[in-house]
């Protein structure tokens, strides 16, 4: 997506350790332009009518996930980092490592929220290693649901996440992905299909 990979180019910054910072228009200050653009993307690229719930990981991917929710009039599902007094006892649970954070978390979702009968479609801003994604195919794979894809804002080609998840036969869509970037130069390229 040309839009998003230009905003990158302009307002990204690389930090040392294949840090990508958007925080500025994606992942803390939010362009909801921007974020429109991206879900109408999203309902290209799944343009089928068999999605019945879009899923995400809090907190950045919510964002994402309502924009492009709107274009498929579907409710978006987040996975919670933490379990809270008014979460239903009865969830999926699975345990992810975040890229970002360095640490381990489980993530939850209420079985009231993710059935046997939904075709999901996962939304996520960034994947690297792809353990967030995992996590959250994890959940879906546990009610008994249908993966339909996943959507990433920025994909980090060079990284495994993407290579393992289409190796698994799991369908990709990534709207800019980063083929190498180099922080000492404040470089970034991008791979071209």
């Amino acid at each position: 997506m040309k839009l998003l990979e230009e905003r990158i180019i302009r307002d990204g910054r690389v930090k040392e350790g294949n840090v990508l910072k958007v925080d500025s228009f994606l992942n803390h200050q939010i362009d909801i332009a921007l974020y429109n653009e991206m879900g109408k993307e999203f309902r290209r690229l799944f343009p089928g009518d068999a999605i019945t719930r879009i899923l995400t990981i809090e907190a950045s991917g919510i964002g994402i996930a309502c924009a492009a929710a709107q274009y498929f009039h579907v409710p978006v599902v987040f996975a919670r980092k933490t379990h809270s007094i008014n979460l239903d006892d009865d969830v999926y649970t699975a345990r992810v490592r975040s890229f970002t954070h360095q640490r381990e978390y489980d993530i939850i979702v209420s079985k009231r929220y993710l059935t046997s009968e939904d075709h999901v479609l996962i939304i996520d801003d960034f994947l690297a290693n792809g353990c967030a994604v995992n996590g959250l195919l994890e959940l879906v794979y546990s009610a008994g649901a249908t993966v339909e894809g996943v959507g990433i804002a920025i994909e980090k080609g060079f990284q495994k996440g993407g290579s393992l998840l289409r190796g698994r036969g799991i369908r990709v869509e990534s709207l800019a992905v980063v083929e190498s970037m180099d922080a000492a130069a404040g470089t970034i390229t991008f791979r071209r299909t």
